[in-house]
Parts: structure tokens; C-alpha cells; sequence
């Protein structure tokens, strides 16, 4: 992604802003928060940079006493640590000063909500597919997923070897996506999914053919659809950040993503600064270009600590898994 330090709200950016002669409101959606903060789970708020937090590796184990003077053993647990690092997301928005003299609205009002879904967009698309992650932070949930074999394509293979799951099966079924989580000995208590896989779950039917996802009915009258799995909503962001081609569906349990924000969004109106590129050339002096600039900051972190598994007897699992549409090839 090219870094941008020339971009600004210009006279013709926020022409639908300044007044016409006929009135007129602005209608925007709510802004579109993040589902990876919604669903993971929140520690502390952090008072450094990075917060450690002390994670079994192995539980001690009990013994029977055999007799009224049989010894009793010992037995012993470990730690390890797992660190979550706080880091910063920010942007800085330009605008001239003569912009805002000729608006009738708060242009820096309708500026700020956008820059909280611009933020709830990047963490997403960080904490769920590594997009522009910093080096700091765990692989994303979906790669991450893939990566330790959590993953059930609805069509693999090619030609004569080409196979298709039907998506009953694939998502509730033994060997299926939650079952991946369950083999664990986790309960999936999370699940987030891309927009399309609604159509797909509508169309979803049983082994007795019936639909899977049905209206719920409140005195006699349909209601909105339910798109649940085992009792857990099904979460579809629409802040852009879900890749719907690298996953359909994940699942898992969410107790495990552990996020810690350091410092929570903080805005400053800059009316002196200079602002240069990478290589240090000034592209804009708000005081000699008459502008103004809003900077919004916030800091955070998140860490997946997987202490020891109850099943397995170690920490070598991952506590997500995923539904993709299509294989990829030789796979």
C-alpha cells in the first residue's frame, strides 16, 4: 500500500458540505466498529508499551494415596509468557481553513466518526488476515488457522478428483469447522463470516432437507432471519476488512485473543504544524498555507497465549479454525 502525506479534504472533497441553495442533510451509516475487539477478549488497559502475561504450559497432576500410609507424590506446574505489544495507528487530516469557513456543518464532526471505522477497518484486517500487521503482532486468525491444518474447503481438487461439501456437513459435521475447534476440547463460541456466506446459509438445508436457518416467528409473524450457530450470533463485518476469498467462515473460541489498548483514540487540531513525506520534504505548512489539520492516535495490542490443553496435554493448538470456498491448487 503506497503511503500517502499529500492527500487532504480539498474545496471539491467537501463540496457536498458547503451550502447550496437548497437545503439538504447528511445521511451517513453508523460507523462500522471493529468485530475483533467485539468478540475478543479485553485485559486491562496497558500502562507501557508492552504487557506480559504469565501462561500455564504444565498443570500439575494428583495422585491416588494407595493405603492409610502410602506416600503422597509430588508434582510441579510451569509458565511460560506471552507479550502483548502496543502499537500505534494514527492519520492526520488536512483541510484548509477556508473550507471551513464556507460550511455550514462540522465538517471536523463528520470527519471523526470515519476515522474511528477507518481504525476499526485496519485492526480487523490485521488481527483477522495479517494485512499490514506490525512484525509485533501474532499471525493473523484466518492464516493462522490455515497454517495449523484448521481449515475444510467447501470444493478441493480438479477434474475427475474434484469434490464438493455440502455446507450442512462441512460447518456442524464430524471433521467439519467447529469440530476442528471441538477436537481441542474448546467450545467454538465465536464466529465470524463473510457477507456472502449469508446467501449460502439461507440456502442451507439438513440431512432431512430442511432448511438449517429459519425466520424466528413471534405471534404468528415471521421475523428477522437468525444466523446462529449452536446458539453463538454469527458475526458478518461490513467495514471492508473481511476477505471473503481467503475465508468464508471462522470459528473458535475467542477467550484465547487477548487485546490491551495502551492509549484509547485521542484527537489534536494541529493549526501549526508542517507536514513532510518519508524522505523529509515538506508537502504542507498549515500556518504559511492557511490549514488546519486533525490527528486522531490510538495505541493497542493483542496476543493469542495458549496455555496448556486439557486434551492434549501440551500447547502445541490453535483455537480457531476456517471454511473456504476453494482449495487452492495441488492441495
Amino acid at each position: 500500500m503506497t503511503m500517502a502525506y499529500n492527500t487532504m479534504i480539498d474545496r471539491t472533497g467537501a463540496q457536498v458540505l458547503i451550502p447550496e441553495q437548497v437545503s439538504r442533510e447528511i445521511i451517513q451509516e453508523l460507523p462500522k466498529q471493529s468485530t475483533f475487539l467485539r468478540l475478543a477478549n479485553r485485559m486491562p488497559n496497558m500502562t507501557a508499551k508492552q504487557l506480559k502475561m504469565p501462561v500455564a504450559t504444565g498443570n500439575p497432576e494428583a495422585y491416588f494415596v494407595s493405603g492409610d500410609t502410602g506416600l503422597k507424590q509430588t508434582s510441579n506446574m510451569t509458565w511460560d509468557g506471552a507479550t502483548i505489544t502496543a502499537e500505534e495507528l494514527a492519520v492526520i487530516v488536512p483541510i484548509p481553513e477556508a473550507v471551513l469557513d464556507d460550511s455550514d456543518y462540522d465538517i471536523w464532526g463528520e470527519v471523526r466518526p470515519r476515522i474511528v471505522e477507518a481504525f476499526a477497518k485496519k485492526i480487523d484486517a490485521a488481527a483477522f488476515f495479517s494485512t499490514e500487521k506490525p512484525t509485533s503482532w501474532p499471525v493473523g486468525l484466518v492464516p493462522g488457522a490455515v497454517a495449523a491444518g484448521n481449515v475444510v474447503y467447501l470444493n478441493s481438487g480438479s477434474g475427475n478428483s474434484a469434490t464438493t461439501l455440502d455446507l450442512y456437513p462441512a460447518i456442524n459435521g464430524e471433521g467439519g469447522v467447529i469440530a476442528k475447534v471441538e477436537e481441542l476440547g474448546l467450545p467454538a463460541n465465536g464466529y465470524v463470516g463473510a457477507l456472502k456466506l449469508r446467501a449460502k446459509l439461507r440456502g442451507a438445508v439438513d440431512e432431512n432437507k430442511q432448511p438449517i436457518f429459519r425466520a424466528a416467528y413471534s405471534n404468528g409473524a415471521a421475523g428477522s432471519m437468525a444466523y446462529e450457530l449452536n446458539g453463538a450470533a454469527i458475526d458478518f463485518p461490513d467495514n471492508g476488512a473481511w476477505d471473503a476469498d481467503a475465508a468464508l467462515l471462522l470459528a473458535g473460541d475467542f477467550r484465547y485473543a487477548r487485546y490491551a489498548i495502551r492509549q484509547d483514540i485521542t484527537y489534536k487540531v494541529l493549526t501549526e504544524a508542517i507536514i513532510s513525506d518519508a524522505q523529509g520534504k515538506v508537502i504542507l505548512n498549515l500556518a504559511q498555507q492557511d490549514c488546519v489539520a486533525l490527528r486522531a492516535v490510538m495505541r493497542l495490542g493483542w496476543a493469542l497465549p495458549k496455555p496448556v490443553n486439557a486434551i492434549s496435554g501440551d500447547t502445541d493448538y490453535y483455537p480457531f479454525a476456517v471454511l473456504a470456498e476453494t482449495a487452492p491448487s495441488g492441495t
